[in-house]
């Protein structure tokens, strides 16, 4: 072993001659010497990445795309850093407010051979609506014209994850201490100062060069993919990284590099004439032929995910692997429910914002409730429609990650006063989530460009947010058509038992059309004005328990109408008993449109007439089945009739 050494050691020396130091030069008042150099020195002289220009008196650093004046230049000898050099961007000295005329992100100095330790990142966005975060410092000589311009103070040099809504980034750049009133006009006063550049040291280049020229030098004696010509290749480019070593290190340590590199060949031709022989195993290819089954079995319902999601490039929500989802999550920790379609957990995203995640165990229909949930509620910004922050497909991993909303879902609610005996939300409250249920269904049916029925609308698909702000979940069920379709086909029926439209069962009702939104939605408000459950979906259950039936005997008598035997209907109930009465018509074209709706629940309980009655004769059943999915949902299936 220490032949071989003293042979490696030996043919090296000569491979690293000819190296020649060069004296220091001087602009103005600043010496540059290695590992720095001027614009015409002799070519062995510093190093070409670290390349100065002197103009004048003045030193300036090219950092593509911007230029920089250097103020100072110092020098050390440690492992990790040569010098340092203290810089300034000319057009942002004069103190004028304005955005730095580059972004210089952390990747550019780190191409460029240079680090920044220790610093501040200044980060930019433009905002089309004003934010209120106390992160984001407002630059308002920037702002104007409808644009609201932020600067964000962090320790991370890399660009913002997760922005505000309506925010985008701008541009980025390094600062040498944090704001002292924590102001944007502080931030913009320290870019007069400049920011600090540190270079990596002469061992740590010299190391980088050599391994980089010993890299090409196996390429170039490397004749073709045999293992012979290979080891011979790498038996050459080790001897002349030796050789490298010895013109830049003491012989002690290149002796040390010597003796690791001569194990680390020897173990690499040992793994070389393991894989030569593994060709010959039986065992690989046993493996590889159940790993192609697997792939085949599956690639189908993977496939349509991934080709949807690629056609997808305006998409808005954030993808993510499902290593991101199990950070989120925090490996599942809290899990917030269960339904038919899988879990859903709490997690916090990177900027502190709770989400929660919705893990689909079961995706059904080759992947098309999971395209139906991201393509409808991706494109949807709206107060009360819940937004999609994100969702992951990686393989048979398909998850859904929305905002937090911390008061649950509607019927945990609505269906309270059963069990304690008094309503959790003032008439006032229940009023205005009536209100922002209805204003966002109108927006799914007229907001976009596309008209969006949801066809599940109950309490368990409305969510609450702060204060009890309601918003329309669950989009599994949607479809999308243009706006001017007024047929739809029947093949587009689902829903649940209860809150389902009669045209979607039978076609003597009517076409399927918007008005099995407003159908459903009638029954939410028939449930949220009584606190119960409109009917119990389980065969067999009386017709005399039906509440609306009832509900409406008691219209038609003034002065008889009670919610129980205690208490008089308000205004606010009776309100939501008479729309509710009018969505739920049996024939579509008797029924309101949504935005109908809205200016009812707006109006005054005075100028609403009393509807027809509501075709709910008991002897004319309608033919479903049913399956229960979860203790709140029981999905319909639709029996198709013969022509």
């Amino acid at each position: 072993m220490n032949s071989l050494l003293s042979f490696l050691l030996l043919s090296s020396f000569g491979l690293g001659a000819g190296h020649t130091r060069c004296r220091s030069s001087s602009c103005g008042e600043l010496r540059i010497s290695d590992p720095f150099r001027l614009k015409g020195d002799p070519a062995y002289c510093g190093l070409q990445q670290y390349q100065l220009v002197c103009d004048g008196n003045k030193t300036i650093l090219d950092l593509n795309p911007g230029k920089y004046y250097v103020t100072e230049i110092s020098y050390n000898d440690s492992t990790f850093s040569a010098g340092t050099l203290q810089v300034v961007d000319d057009s942002l000295a004069s103190g004028n407010c304005g955005l730095p005329p580059h972004s210089l992100s952390y990747s550019m100095l780190e191409g460029a051979g240079y680090y920044s330790a220790g610093q501040l990142w200044a980060s930019f966005v433009n905002c089309t609506r004003m934010i209120k975060n106390d992160m984001y410092l407002p630059v308002s000589c920037l702002t104007g014209n409808n644009t609201f311009v932020y600067v964000i103070v962090s320790e991370s040099a890399y660009e913002l994850r997760f922005l505000e809504p309506f925010c985008a980034y701008s541009a980025m750049f390094p600062i040498t201490a944090a704001p002292i009133n924590n102001s944007a006009l502080e931030v913009i006063k320290l870019f007069q100062k400049g920011f600090t550049l540190i270079c990596m040291s002469d061992r740590s280049i010299s190391l980088h060069a050599c391994l980089r020229d010993a890299k090409s030098m196996f390429y170039e004696q490397s004749s073709s993919n045999r293992i012979l010509s290979q080891i011979s290749a790498l038996v050459y480019g080790a001897m002349y990284f030796l050789g490298c070593l010895t013109y830049y290190f003491s012989e002690s340590m290149t002796f040390g590099i010597a003796a690791a590199l001569v194990i680390l060949l020897l173990i690499m031709q040992l793994l070389m004439v393991l894989a030569l022989l593994g060709r010959c195993v039986c065992a690989p290819l046993a493996v590889y032929l159940f790993l192609a089954y697997k792939f085949w079995s599956t690639r189908v319902s993977i496939d349509i995910v991934e080709k949807f999601l690629r056609n997808q490039r305006t998409l808005t929500p954030t993808r993510y692997a499902y290593t991101d989802i199990i950070a989120i999550t925090n490996h599942f920790k809290e899990k917030l429910g269960q339904g038919g379609f899988g879990s859903v957990f709490k997690g916090k995203l990177a900027g502190g914002h709770l989400v929660a995640v919705k893990m689909l165990g079961n995706s059904k229909c080759n992947g098309e409730e999971f395209i139906n949930e991201v393509s409808t509620i991706g494109r949807i910004h709206h107060v009360n429609i819940v937004q999609l922050v994100g969702f992951c497909s990686e393989g048979s991993k398909r998850a859904l990650v929305y905002e937090c909303m911390p008061n649950g879902s509607l019927d945990k609610y609505i269906f309270s006063s059963n069990r304690t005996g008094a309503r959790p939300f003032t008439l006032e409250r229940l009023h205005k989530i009536a209100l922002g249920v209805a204003r966002g269904i109108d927006y799914l049916h007229r907001g976009c460009d596309v008209q969006i029925l949801h066809f599940d609308i109950k309490p368990h698909n409305i969510l609450l947010g702060h204060d009890f702000a309601p918003k329309v979940s669950d989009f599994g069920l949607a479809k999308l058509y243009p706006k001017d379709y007024s047929l739809l086909p029947r093949s587009a029926a689902r829903g649940t038992i209860g809150y389902i439209a009669p045209e979607l069962i039978s076609r003597s009702f009517g076409v399927i059309s918007h008005k099995a939104d407003v159908y459903s939605f009638g029954m939410l408000l028939m449930e949220m004005a009584g606190g119960r459950r409109n009917a119990d979906p389980r065969p067999g259950c009386s017709s005399q328990d039906y509440y609306p039936s009832w509900i409406y005997d008691k219209l038609i008598h003034e002065g008889e109408l009670k919610i129980d035997n205690s208490f008089e209907i308000s205004n606010v109930e009776r309100k939501l008993c008479m729309v509710g009465l009018w969505c739920i018509q049996m024939r579509s074209c008797d029924r309101p449109s949504i935005s109908e709706v809205v200016e009812m629940l707006e109006a005054d309980v005075d100028s609403l007439k009393i509807p027809p009655k509501p075709f709910l004769s008991p002897e004319e059943p309608i033919s479903v089945a049913y399956s229960h999915q979860d203790s709140s949902s029981t999905e319909l299936s639709i029996i198709p009739e013969h022509e």
